[in-house]
């Protein structure tokens, strides 16, 4: 039978190419002239069902839909949820997190791969967008100040969100609150809890009473919105199953796991509204649904919170600068910064902390609209500018051979004075206090100064290959 999907045939020609290959070496070695009879073709049909599952691992869903239309035993191979849907996530997420504890093992493959699918998006840093007005009940966390960096990793079959802010131990190692987890009920629904205080410490049977819809009641049951790829909405789930104490001792309301679709409610919803607002009587009964609402409202434990994900944290051969980097500022405390590159080629670094705040504060902390580095050897005054300037290092800290040796300088701007070529006047502007320098070293990594201070502030990576450096845990 010929196969219609191009990477099985692709692979089964690959196969038999080098069994063929195999076979012909004893031919080429023996002195029988006759030789053996040549060997046939193999199908895909001819490969034992484990290697046929390897197989259709690396397909698409729409690819495996294709394939399973060509022959009814196909048909049956690709329904097979236990095997080949398991082969599908173990081989994309098998490493990351375990398959088979996805909803205490209680769902199909089918349903949660499609799950994991949307999840694999939510996998990386985000930044807040915008500020809450509840405050984070933690001895580490910044008064009136929220943390505004966001890490979503992959747990043993669970999601895990936390907030990530600098220490407070002088040094670079950054604090990761634990505050939210994302997973799958056996009944197959997304269940979404958040502790507010983020003290969240999940244990084996914690994570089964949340899954069953018994959790704490401090945690909140929330609702994770995507708008786009780039941004989500952690908003309170309220009156489709909302976290809300109900007088059984568990904090959970039945709707969360109770019958009945959200769509069916919110019809039912609608109807009793509109029917209130034209019925006699009306009027009262649109007032007491109205007060209703509020009273919901005002039972929040959770303000809604706006996260903006951050696209490239890592640098590339092409755009050395850019990503999530860590740095000791001239108050002596830990800050996080964010380089980005425009579409115009220019650079752009902002501190994170400063991304809640109305757009206008959001200023950077320098640019440049010229990426072109200065190589070495360089001049007696550009070593003359870095010689003189002190490193801003956590006490203790040494600076590192690789760091002091620079490979490459680069001219930046501040942000105190932001001006259009051609409208300011000469003397508007003093480039003494304006122009900076970046200096790239040997590691990788980089530190700016300005010309006008007399400090260089050293930055670092705050992540390395998906995985938080130097994170401590909350005492």
């Amino acid at each position: 039978m010929t196969i219609h999907t191009s990477k099985v045939k692709s692979f089964v020609s690959q196969v038999t190419q080098l069994r063929n290959t195999i076979h012909q070496i004893p031919n080429k070695m023996s002195n029988n002239a006759a030789g053996e009879p040549p060997i046939p073709d193999l199908q895909f049909s001819d490969f034992p069902e484990d290697v046929q599952l390897c197989i259709l691992s690396f397909l698409t869903p729409p690819e495996i839909s294709s394939f399973a239309c060509t022959s009814k035993r196909f048909l049956t191979l690709c329904r097979t949820d236990s095997k080949l849907w398991f082969s599908l996530c173990d081989r994309r997420w098998g490493s990351k997190t375990q398959i088979a504890k996805w909803g205490s093992g209680l769902i199909s493959f089918k349903h949660l791969y499609r799950t994991l699918q949307e999840y694999e998006n939510l996998i990386g840093f985000w930044r807040l967008s915008s500020s809450p007005r509840t405050q984070i009940n933690s001895p580490n966390s910044i008064p009136n100040k929220p943390p505004a960096l966001v890490f979503l990793e992959w747990g043993q079959s669970f999601i895990t969100g936390s907030r990530v802010l600098p220490s407070e131990n002088g040094g670079y190692d950054v604090v990761k609150l634990p505050f939210l987890w994302m997973g799958i009920s056996p009944k197959g629904e997304i269940v979404n809890f958040l502790q507010p205080n983020s003290g969240l410490k999940l244990d084996s049977n914690s994570i089964k009473l949340c899954e069953m819809g018994s959790g704490s009641g401090e945690l909140v049951c929330v609702d994770v919105n995507c708008m786009g790829d780039c941004h989500i909405v952690i908003e309170e789930r309220v009156g489709f199953g909302g976290l809300r104490n109900n007088g059984n001792g568990n904090g959970v309301s039945e709707d969360l796991i109770g019958s009945g679709s959200p769509p069916d409610r919110l019809t039912s919803e609608m109807y009793q509204y509109f029917a209130n607002r034209t019925s006699p009587g009306g009027e009262r009964a649109w007032r007491r649904q109205r007060r209703r609402e509020r009273e919901k409202q005002g039972n929040k434990k959770w303000e809604s919170e706006h996260f903006v994900k951050i696209v490239n944290y890592c640098p590339t051969s092409s755009r050395p600068l850019q990503g999530l980097w860590k740095g000791i500022c001239e108050d002596t405390n830990l800050d996080f910064y964010l380089v980005a590159y425009d579409d115009i080629g220019g650079i752009a670094c902002r501190r994170i902390g400063d991304s809640c705040k109305p757009f206008s504060s959001y200023a950077p902390v320098f640019w440049t609209s010229n990426t072109t580095f200065i190589e070495s050897p360089f001049s007696s005054e550009e070593e003359h500018i870095y010689e003189t300037r002190e490193h801003l290092l956590p006490p203790g800290d040494i600076l590192c051979s690789e760091m002091e040796s620079v490979s490459r300088i680069l001219y930046i701007n501040s942000s105190y004075d932001l001006v259009l070529p051609g409208l300011a006047g000469p003397t508007s502007v003093n480039p003494h206090q304006v122009e900076g320098r970046i200096w790239e070293y040997g590691d990788g990594t980089f530190g700016f100064g300005f010309l006008r201070d007399n400090h260089i502030i050293d930055l670092k990576h705050i992540a390395m290959d998906g995985c938080l450096l130097d994170a401590i845990q909350p005492l």
